[in-house]
């Protein structure tokens, strides 16, 4: 049957004054007429209940069950309009259609007939409708003949109007106006809600943008802002009142204090209750926010560090702007050891070539410089002026934390130009141009630079010791509610016994001090303060004062190697010639031999120039084809010294060294002549040598690796300088006796085979202008130049030797090249290059064939400078039983070197290194051969901890943790912060993590104690860390001495005032028994308030004055730190002990007082809380092992104290009493009761089981 669907009028074309809700059906019925189809109708009334549940699939269920009766007419109706096909079902509110349907009288009339012939009863039984032949007079207005079909549904009733000419049905409800006027305001309050949610809360959608140059860009981009704040204006109150009302103890007190707005259940006065709390709490307020604020100013200092940005409306050409000023689209400068303030795409350098050196280990720990290239159509232009000029675009991918890769495009709006550009045209975030001057464009800011994407969240880091009070105060909670229980059972439950249940309740509730947080809290500032001002670490600075005691609980020490554990400067310490070794006391010998040996350089080169005059005039032969006089013949016959000369030759010419001058290096590309229209480019040229002795000049240099330039610097220290270099040529300068007549020596660059991972190799071939002698050089890893050099019986050994020194070994090897054998080399090299597949396999295999039978020259030694004291402050980290990893971002082998050198890794270890994992079974063997190593220290790249993390993740953490060191090298910053987490969950002991740059800040922020280290290249680490030190060698008296204060004196503190709450509830529950169960208060006001603050507060605080061992002591014996880890100073053991003692004092001070009283009631309290304060006192005075002054002040001042209020408070005790004898030996006897045995057992204990600090004192 064919169908016709008309569609259906869309929601917006209704009127705002529609109140009813229609259900259309329609559908096409061409075949037969409105007689017909109202018979079937009645035919298929009794396939109702068959068809009803089909169709409820499509939607209808809904409508249909709506209610019994309409359930019944809709069944019938659907039955015939749909059949097996799809009805079209829809809700509509029609009051203002419906008018103007009904409104003409020929078509009311009409329809009023049909509504007689076919109304129905509420029960929905079918009905037979009528259709009317012709169109009616209310045709006019788009309405033919209908008939209509009406039945009544509960309270209200519906129609049904059929329309013959499509025979679509209208069925009418008028009894939900209310409830569609409702439904359309809940929709209308969850759809704002929604959209506000979606913009406020909703993370910022990262996508691919394009950046104008020389145009405005006008979308929005987050501000280049730093920001380590955990709070801002609005979530501060929020945020903190949630963070201390996760403490069980202050949520207890706060539904107390609530409590006392009850007047059936209030006991005494209510700012007994409320004033300890809010003076908690303010405290707390005003700590966060002194350190959050002081997180702000640390930002905003580093926030309004100001950049040179290009403006085509200033006079200068350049205006200067906060960092956090920087848009994207903007062009800034950025000069020579200045941090890149956001990421950039390079447009220009100071250099011809366009390239400029970075540093990196900020961002991802290596020491190497990185090269970085212009776009090479900016790079072209004359001046900085004309970037504004030019009309272009670069469209860049969406911003990420993958600092190795970038995507982008630059091109220009007239098609004119179109390049690819690849990481090696950025800047990113945090580092540091390391020579000459950059100028590039910003193309990601604040949280969409690199650098942030690679860090975490600041977050509210708290204490072991708090979680472990906080678990304290349950068990104080859960006693609370079981005494007051046992006292309801003794009372019985009669009566309103959920009031007394609460009375008790509150009685007892002094047995969790709220004081406990205030003494906390303080005596955490005071230990932040003492560490600020300890002479011995002086600039070490706490950022957060929450957790010093986690200083004192540390397991394992996660630290980074560049800028920490090293200075990131190379020493050239040793080099060796195979017959003999010089090192730093016998350099100077070299030096004379090269200045020995200048002479007949010099006479070489005359007999060279005249050799080649005759040679060129006579016989016309080319001057290159002369020979070198000096090392001409066997090599038995070579000159005294020609095996220093050629090694020290060697590694003045085998590198990739610049030289640059201090001028050239500083001069910007936004001086006047590349502003204002000077005619010079913005280059960097090499230095030109007018004279021979001119040598006043300091060398500087730049090159990719730092060990390079420790290289070069040696050889200019011994006599040859590099002094000039281009893609081309290299000029030396052979220092002379007489310093006028320094002799130059010039070579041509023939091919550079730069240094790789793979190949753990660099080399050159170079030919000697005057001579024309090639020569190919080549220096590397012993491991694979071993096989390359001819033999020879010392190099393995040698090479081993200062491995285990900790210096960073080069093998240097020479071969001299024959214009034959160049020729060959340079045309199969060329071939290889240009080869289409296999490229890189037919270049090595080619380069290779050349790397045969060098002859070895020299090995040397360069040693990464290590930060000052570090191997004694690892010795002393390893002694005191702390676990030292290693997370770097360098090569491994580098990280060998220093894990040696500093000795983090012991003398009698050994050292596994974990191959490179690709797969589970790589992973599987290297496991297994790891396990069976004991002992050993364990060294792993970065990929290779993902695999065994993804399929052998306990197994690697089990074999991990017991190893005595790690070094994971090549970690990008989120892999830093992901090994801290696996140490914390897989064996839940305290973590320190130590870094200076910006690649460490999410593992600083990961761990439970982080501390920054104030960097040459940053302060961001220092910013972020909870303590801030200025060298790595504090961190051992940060721990061992500080750390233990801190947790010993705050677990004192916390069980003292435990047991200040606990013995005063003891009192109270044996008055409430003895004096018949009654729920009342044995001390009232301000006797309360003053026994946990006047009397009793400051010789309990005066216990963060105390110390078991001296800082001497805790240096020189490092294995006491070994205790602390295992939390016994503040366990449930010694908390039951103060229980005990608790539970003991108290019942002897009450059942003492109740004895010996004679007359009076106040004179129980009188006695009671008098030997109370006296017990308190004395036993603060059993607990202090190192008297302070101050300690002995406080007792005396609380004393005086109490005193001065028995004579002042009339009111709570009886002056006559209180001067009489009997008061004073009541007093002492009950007192003395208390506090003597427990002093015997100590002196017991101190003598039959000391500790192991006293047994060293």
């Amino acid at each position: 049957m064919a169908e016709n669907n008309v569609p259906l009028r869309d929601f917006d074309e209704e009127s705002e004054t529609d109140s009813e809700t229609e259900l259309l059906i329609r559908r096409d019925v061409r075949t037969a007429s409105f007689a017909a189809a109202s018979s079937s109708i009645k035919s298929n009334s009794k396939n109702n209940s068959r068809g009803r549940h089909r169709k409820s699939s499509t939607g209808y269920s809904g409508v249909v069950n709506s209610s019994s009766g309409g359930g019944s007419f809709l069944g019938n109706l659907f039955g015939h309009s749909l059949g097996s096909a799809a009805g079209q079902i829809r809700y509509r509110n029609e009051r203002s259609r419906e008018r103007a349907k009904y409104s003409n009288s020929s078509s009311s009339s009409s329809v009023s007939k049909l509504a007689q012939l076919t109304q129905t009863s509420a029960g929905g039984s079918a009905v037979a409708g009528s259709a009317a032949s012709g169109p009616s007079e209310g045709a006019a207005t788009g309405v033919g003949d209908s008939a209509g079909v009406a039945s009544d549904l509960g309270n209200g009733t519906h129609s049904t109007v059929i329309d013959p000419e499509n025979g679509s049905a209208t069925v009418f409800y008028q009894n939900n106006r209310r409830r569609s006027k409702g439904r359309s305001f809940g929709s209308i309050c969850k759809l704002c809600l929604c959209s506000c949610w979606r913009k406020w809360f909703r993370p910022r959608e990262l996508r691919a943008r394009t950046v104008n140059l020389g145009r405005v860009n006008t979308e929005k981009f987050p501000p280049n802002e730093i920001r380590n704040q955990k709070y801002n204006f609005i979530t501060f109150l929020p945020l903190v009142l949630f963070e201390q009302f996760r403490f069980f103890l202050n949520l207890y007190f706060l539904l107390m204090a609530l409590s006392q707005f009850i007047p059936d259940i209030r006991i005494g006065y209510p700012y007994t209750y409320w004033g300890p709390l809010g003076f908690v709490l303010m405290v707390t307020i005003c700590r966060e926010a002194v350190d959050d604020l002081r997180r702000h100013q640390r930002d905003h200092e580093v926030n309004s560090q100001k950049y040179k940005r290009l403006s085509a409306t200033n006079g200068s050409g350049y205006e200067m702007v906060p960092s956090s000023k920087l848009k994207v689209g903007d062009v800034i400068i950025v000069e020579k050891n200045e941090r890149v303030p956001a990421d950039l795409i390079l447009l220009r350098t100071s250099d011809r070539s366009g390239s400029v050196f970075v540093r990196t280990d900020q961002l991802d720990g290596e020491t190497d410089w990185k090269p970085r290239l212009a776009v090479p159509y900016t790079q072209k232009l004359s001046r900085d002026s004309e970037l504004h000029s030019i009309d272009a675009s670069f469209y860049v991918e969406k911003p990420q934390n993958d600092i190795h890769s970038f995507i982008a495009t630059f091109c220009m709006t007239d098609g004119s130009e179109d390049t690819g550009l690849s990481v090696e045209n950025t800047l990113w975030a945090n580092t540091v141009v390391a020579a000459g001057t950059a100028t590039g464009i910003v193309i990601y800011t604040g949280c969409e630079t690199r650098s942030v994407m690679n860090n975490s969240q600041p977050r509210s880091k708290v204490g072991l010791l708090d979680m472990e009070i906080n678990g304290l105060t349950k068990v104080l909670f859960c006693a609370v509610l079981g005494l007051s229980l046992v006292m309801m059972m003794l009372k019985g439950f009669g009566g309103p016994w959920y009031r007394y249940m609460f009375r008790f309740v509150l009685l007892f509730s002094y047995i969790i001090p709220i004081s406990l947080r205030v003494n906390l809290d303080m005596g955490k500032a005071f230990y932040s303060w003492q560490m600020q001002n300890d002479s011995n670490i002086q600039g070490t600075v706490v950022r957060s004062t929450t957790i010093p005691e986690e200083l004192g609980r540390i397991s394992y020490v996660l630290t980074d190697k560049t800028g920490t554990l090293t200075q990131n400067e190379m020493v050239f310490k040793k080099i060796h010639l195979g017959i003999v070794s010089h090192d730093a006391d016998t350099f100077h010998h070299i030096g004379h031999i090269i200045q020995k040996l200048s002479g007949n350089i010099m006479q070489q080169q005359q007999q060279q120039q005249q050799q080649g005059s005759v040679s060129s005039s006579s016989s016309g032969e080319s001057n290159t084809a002369t020979k070198p006089i000096m090392f001409a013949g066997n090599r038995m016959r070579r000159p005294e010294g020609w095996r220093e000369w050629e090694a020290v030759r060697a590694l003045a010419l085998c590198h990739n060294v610049t030289p640059v001058s201090d001028e050239e290096d500083n001069r910007s590309v936004s001086t006047a002549s590349t502003v204002t229209g000077g005619n010079n480019s913005p280059t960097k040229s090499v230095i030109n040598i007018e004279a021979p002795g001119s040598t006043d000049t300091e060398h500087q240099y730049q090159a990719a690796s730092p060990d390079e330039i420790a290289l070069v610097k040696w050889t200019e220290q011994v006599g040859l300088t590099l002094i000039a270099r281009d893609l081309n040529t290299m000029t030396l300068q052979v220092k002379t006796p007489s310093e006028d007549n320094d002799i130059l020596l010039h070579y041509q660059i023939l091919q550079l085979f730069p240094f790789t991972s793979e190949s753990k190799r660099m080399g050159i071939i170079v030919r000697e202008s005057k001579s024309g002698q090639i020569t190919f050089y080549l220096k590397g890893a012993d491991v694979v130049m071993s096989s390359i050099v001819q033999y020879n019986d010392w190099l393995s050994e040698e090479s081993g030797n200062m491995a285990r020194e900790g210096l960073r070994t080069l093998v240097v090897a020479k071969k001299v090249l024959t214009e034959e054998q160049y020729s060959d080399f340079e045309m199969r090299y060329n071939a290889a290059r240009l080869s289409i597949t296999d490229r890189v396999a037919k270049v090595a295999a080619v380069t290779e064939s050349l790397e045969r039978e060098l002859e070895l020259l020299c090995l040397t030694g360069v040693e990464d400078r290590l930060q000052e004291n570090v191997r004694p402050t690892l010795e002393l980290l390893r002694n005191a039983g702390v676990r030292v990893w290693m997370l770097t971002g360098d090569k491994l082998e580098t990280a060998c070197c220093i894990a040696k050198s500093s000795q983090l890794i012991g003398r009698n270890q050994g050292l596994h290194v974990l191959r490179s994992v690709k797969t589970r079974t790589d992973a599987h063997q290297e496991l297994n051969s790891f396990r069976r190593k004991q002992g050993h220290a364990l060294v792993i790249e970065g990929e290779s901890l993902e695999v065994c993390l993804q399929y052998y993740r306990p197994e690697f953490l089990e074999l991990a943790t017991a190893s005595p060191a790690v070094v994971c090298c090549r970690c990008s910053p989120t892999q830093k912060a992901q090994v801290v987490a696996l140490i914390q969950k897989h064996t839940g002991k305290r973590t320190c993590a130590v870094g200076d740059g910006g690649n460490d800040v999410s593992m600083i922020q990961q761990a439970d104690a982080g501390v920054g280290i104030e960097g040459r290249e940053g302060r961001q680490a220092s910013l972020a860390g909870d303590f801030s030190i200025p060298q790595f060698s504090h961190i051992a008296k940060l721990l061992l001495i500080h750390g233990r204060r801190s947790y010993k004196r705050s677990a004192a503190l916390s069980q003292f005032v435990i047991h200040r709450g606990l013995i005063i509830t003891t009192l109270q529950a044996v008055f409430s028994a003895v004096f018949y169960l009654s729920s009342v208060a044995l001390y009232q006001g301000f006797l309360m308030v003053g026994y946990s603050t006047l009397y009793t507060m400051f010789p309990v605080f005066s216990l963060v004055l105390d110390q078991d061992i001296t800082s001497e002591t805790a240096v020189t014996y490092p294995e006491l730190y070994k205790d602390l880890s295992k939390g016994r100073s503040l366990s449930y053991k010694t908390f039951f002990i103060w229980v005990l003692i608790s539970i003991y004092q108290g019942g002897v001070i009450m059942y003492g007082a109740l004895i010996l009283f004679v007359d009076e009631f106040i004179h129980i309290v009188a006695i009671s809380f008098s030997a109370l304060i006296m017990t308190e006192l004395i036993m603060v005075a059993l607990t202090v092992r190192t008297w302070h002054r101050l300690m002995v002040l406080a007792e005396l001042f609380s004393l005086a104290l109490y005193l001065i209020s028995l004579a002042v408070l009339h009111e709570y005790f009886d002056w006559e009493f209180i001067w009489s004898y009997d008061f004073l030996w009541k007093v002492s006897l009950i007192t003395l009761v208390s506090c003597l045995p427990l002093y015997i057992i100590k002196f017991l204990r101190k003598k039959c089981s000391p500790p192991s600090y006293l047994k060293l004192s």
